[in-house]
């Protein structure tokens, strides 16, 4: 999905962020997953793309239980080693990312599909047996455990190593051929084999199930509860203090930045900040076309003053690192001397002469010089044989403003912002428009993968 059928990933990731709706297993029912079909051909497009996109940021807890669900419900047969490797990881990092109760739905779901293949066992046995929490939650939900368990294996099966087990045997070729096999831990695997039976101390009542999970994927956000121009991250924090402290361009200017004996040091932070919120992404090898908002709106006043403009150049900023090229268009004024009212459309046209793999529009929405401009520039760019993808990214001041008067051209894809950690969303939704966006993307999700994975090795467990 990310590669070969690229242009339906923006569809992927807007299923994957917006489709709520928990999976049930009603009791002698069948499971409800009510997009199932959906996911199957997410799958089948691109089992790794698809795979890897479970993971991006704000993709919604119970859609990676559905991501999980199809990940080892499904086949491997005639993928590749490479292929069934990032699967398996992904599988791993998602049993140990979700709340033990999704997986636990999951993995009685895949009994009521009649799905089992070797990488579901291997999942299934590495969950039930070597979870970080595995105690606690056998302890918690064992009928449900067994279940899992002997769907595994099989009844007669798991049965029989658990009775084995129960006898004392530690490492018969019974057991390393029909279970030790899957298992990364066995020596943890024994006495959680007794307490599915009942047999030992984990037997036990009244236990409640852990509902957090072991690993976090997306990391709580602390937040002001009162939004600031300069509590909506670093870099735009520092550029309205740069901003503020005056701009020979500007006529309403406090004063000069040469007056200023703290705006070197500014900027020095400024730079350490914006490499430091890139590290981790990967090089975009094609061309973004940025139409820069420059107006007056953009400035803002009062307290809000230089919020809006802010955000939008640390988002310039953030691109030009990532970018090979980034052609930047200004309408209005000038980042450091935002004026005059709105031209998105001229600004849409004029970006287009670059040739680029992506235009992206940054805008506070007010389109006050040709209003509906956009909208039909946008309209007839299909017509006129332009293909190359437009999107709209909203600045906003929080994530709660009103956009119903703001938004220029409702066609558009558009996705809203307003803190420096919005980038982690908006950037893989933007370069997911263009063809030149599939490696990016990939490249992106596997590092994001092999970051989980070592966080995940840390807690021992499944993933030992």
């Amino acid at each position: 999905m990310i590669a070969e059928a690229l242009m339906d990933t923006p569809t992927l990731l807007a299923h994957l962020e917006t489709h709520t709706g928990a999976l049930s297993l009603p009791r002698g029912g069948t499971l409800c997953w009510d997009d199932a079909d959906f996911h199957r051909a997410a799958y089948t497009d691109d089992p790794e793309g698809y795979a890897l996109l479970g993971l991006a940021p704000g993709v919604l807890p119970w859609q990676r239980a559905r991501v999980l669900l199809q990940l080892l419900a499904a086949s491997q047969a005639g993928l590749d080693d490479a292929t069934r490797g990032t699967l398996a990881r992904v599988a791993r990092v998602l049993t140990l990312a979700l709340p033990p109760a999704a997986v636990i739905t999951v993995l009685l779901g895949l009994r009521r599909l009649r799905a089992n293949h070797k990488h579901t066992t291997r999942t299934a046995l590495r969950f039930v047996l070597e979870h970080p929490e595995a105690d606690v939650i056998i302890a918690a939900r064992r009928p449900a455990l067994v279940d899992c368990f002997e769907h595994a294996l099989g009844k007669a099966t798991a049965r029989g190593c658990a009775r084995r087990i129960g006898d004392g045997d530690t490492g018969s070729d019974y057991l390393r051929r029909r279970l030790l096999r899957f298992l990364t831990a066995p020596h943890t695997a024994m006495p959680r084999v007794r307490a599915l039976y009942g047999a030992g101390e984990h037997a036990r009542h009244g236990v409640v199930l852990p509902y957090e999970p072991v690993l976090a994927l997306d990391p709580g956000r602390e937040r002001s509860p009162v939004v600031t121009a300069t509590n909506r991250g670093d870099i735009a924090a520092t550029l309205v203090h740069l901003y503020r402290g005056g701009h020979a361009h500007s006529s309403h200017a406090h004063g000069s930045q040469a007056d200023d004996p703290h705006a070197d040091d500014l900027r020095v932070a400024l730079g350490r900040y914006v490499a430091a919120a890139t590290a981790a992404l990967p090089r975009f090898d094609g061309t973004v076309a940025l139409v820069l908002d420059a107006s007056a709106s953009m400035r803002g006043y009062g307290e809000r003053e230089w919020a809006v403009l802010s955000q939008a150049a640390a988002l310039r900023m953030v691109l030009a690192r990532v970018c090979a090229r980034l052609e930047v268009v200004e309408v209005g004024g000038h980042e450091h001397a935002p004026a005059g009212a709105t031209d998105l459309a001229t600004g849409v046209l004029d970006a287009l002469t670059a040739a680029p793999d992506l235009v992206a529009v940054i805008s506070d929405g007010y389109e006050n010089l040709f209003p509906g401009d956009l909208a039909r520039v946008a309209a007839t760019l299909p017509r006129a044989g332009v293909t190359t993808p437009v999107v709209f990214c909203h600045a906003q001041f929080t994530g709660a403003d009103d956009l119903t008067l703001r938004r220029p051209a409702p066609a558009l894809p558009q996705r809203g912002f307003w803190h420096q950690d919005d980038f982690t969303e908006l950037l893989p939704w933007m370069f997911g428009h263009c063809a030149a966006g599939g490696p990016w993307l990939r490249a992106a999700m596997r590092a994001r993968l092999d970051t989980l994975d070592r966080q995940a090795a840390q807690l021992g467990g499944i993933a030992a």
